[in-house]
């Protein structure tokens, strides 16, 4: 179906008396038409008209919202080198034109809770960054997020992780947690044996910590040190970290965005905006380090290279 057939098969829907999320109207005048609906080739009233086009009118504007919703709030990089990172083997990979397998492991925020469409949710994103950059290449995004997970249960899942055969997992925790009130005990020590278990696959591997958004800075002592213990366990791996509880603050504190911009009513999650802008900060620094590696920079051949995202 063409997008201006979907379109006006939305329109039709609502001249029929249905709305996409509430289901039938109860409109006395509209229920009479669906009984009745008279000549198939009958024009359309003023009234019918008048709704059919409001209804595309909504539609397109929907759609123009999804495809410029980075326009009209520029995702810009972080400031100082928050966003910077060596991925070796994914950037080798893409670079010698080789398929490209990417594993997103975390809970509700690589699972996608708050977008408005499952394309939005941040692997997705990712996937279509890349796929434009690099419209040869074969590259695979796998979505493992699953909602209300802690670090223990996202472990226990590495098998399926590891059957993938990823060139980078990307592993988002400890958000849960903190909102949780949980204590942090020997998560540092289970993080690492689950970062060498990816390590000896031969996958990259980036640690992303959590949000910076009212549910999470209610336990700012929490907060702090989950980032800490990421950020501990990265250096020791000598892995990278994306920093998005550092890059969403510079959000709201520098640039003065309010949280409504980028967080969802619950004060947790984050909306289209904010998940398109982690998902192309990502792709960014992946498309940096294949550039290094056209340009035969010294990325080192295995993993083990340490440079803060």
């Amino acid at each position: 179906m063409t997008f201006e057939l979907s379109l006006r098969y939305i329109a039709a829907l609502c001249v029929a008396g249905f709305t996409l999320a509430a289901g039938p109207v109860s409109s006395p005048a509209l229920a009479q038409e669906k009984l009745d609906p008279g000549p198939a080739n009958a024009p359309l009233s003023a009234q019918a008209k008048g709704v059919a086009t409001k209804a595309i009118e909504a539609a397109q504007g929907a759609a123009k919202t999804a495809g410029d919703i980075l326009v009209r709030t520029p995702c810009l990089r972080p400031k100082g080198n928050a966003a910077g990172g060596s991925l070796p083997r994914v950037a080798g990979r893409i670079a010698h034109g080789e398929p490209v397998k990417i594993v997103a492991l975390g809970s509700s925020s690589t699972e996608g809770y708050g977008v408005t469409s499952p394309s939005y949710t941040y692997p997705n994103r990712l996937a279509e960054q890349l796929r434009r950059k690099y419209p040869t290449a074969h590259i695979t995004v796998v979505n493992l997020g699953k909602g209300g997970q802690e670090v223990p249960d996202m472990v226990a899942r590495l098998d399926t992780v590891l059957a993938e055969n990823p060139d980078l997992v990307i592993w988002q925790f400890g958000t849960n947690m903190v909102v949780r009130r949980h204590e942090t005990g020997n998560v540092a020590a289970v993080v690492e044996d689950g970062v060498s278990r990816m390590q000896a696959a031969g996958a990259d591997v980036v640690l992303v910590d959590p949000q910076y958004v009212p549910a999470v800075n209610a336990n700012k002592e929490g907060a702090s040190r989950m980032v800490k213990l990421i950020s501990d366990v990265a250096r020791l791996k000598r892995i990278s970290v994306f920093p998005r509880f550092e890059v969403m603050r510079q959000w709201h504190e520098d640039d003065k965005m309010p949280f409504e911009s980028f967080v969802i009513k619950d004060g947790l999650h984050m909306n289209d905006w904010g998940y398109a802008c982690f998902a192309q900060l990502l792709g960014d620094t992946i498309i940096r380090s294949v550039g290094e590696v056209r340009a035969g920079v010294a990325v080192p051949s295995n993993v083990m290279t340490f440079r803060p995202m």
